[in-house]
């Protein structure tokens, strides 16, 4: 059977996966980004798990629902969270260094696997797409993946902010 599932998905979706794949191991590694790229792969990303979940179940309201409910939640707890050790922000530059960190790779492929196998699982039996507990898993899950990404991005926000105060304070 998974010779079949592999057999029948269109080849450019073997090239996203690698091109997230890519993208998530490269930041395995420590890396300079910018505010506009950290707020572009948030957004982005949660773009993506939203589009999963309303292309999924026709956006129809339980999913989309849980799907915000569950980013809001993920988003609130992690917002209490301390940046890892070693994020920094050079105002100067408008720059953070980041430690690397598996974080964004499990993520993405979390998003990318995610929708894959509610294809997979879609496409086998259709009948899913109005079945209210699966609909409510899924976007619940999408949900809480983009509620990590948003959380990575506005952590770092709020130290460029904090920064850039710091640094007209002194001024």
């Amino acid at each position: 059977m998974l010779l079949n599932i592999l057999s029948h998905t269109p080849p450019w979706v073997f090239v996203l996966f690698v091109a997230l794949l890519w993208l998530g191991m490269r930041q395995l590694l420590a890396h300079e980004l910018s505010l506009l790229r950290v707020s572009a792969l948030a957004l982005g990303m949660s773009g993506w798990s939203l589009y999963g979940t309303a292309s999924a179940f026709g956006g129809a309201a339980v999913p989309i629902g849980v799907w915000l409910a569950a980013a809001a939640a993920v988003l609130t707890v992690l917002l209490r969270r301390k940046l890892a050790p070693g994020v920094r922000y050079d105002a100067a530059r408008a720059r953070f260094t980041l430690p690397g960190s598996a974080v964004p790779l499990a993520l993405m492929m979390g998003i990318f696997l995610t929708k894959y196998a509610v294809g997979v699982a879609l496409s086998v039996a259709p009948a899913l797409s109005r079945d209210a507990a699966f609909a409510a898993l899924v976007g619940g899950l999408y949900g809480a993946f983009s509620g990590v990404f948003g959380a990575r991005a506005l952590r770092l926000w709020r130290l460029a902010l904090a920064e850039d105060r710091r640094l007209a304070i002194a001024a």
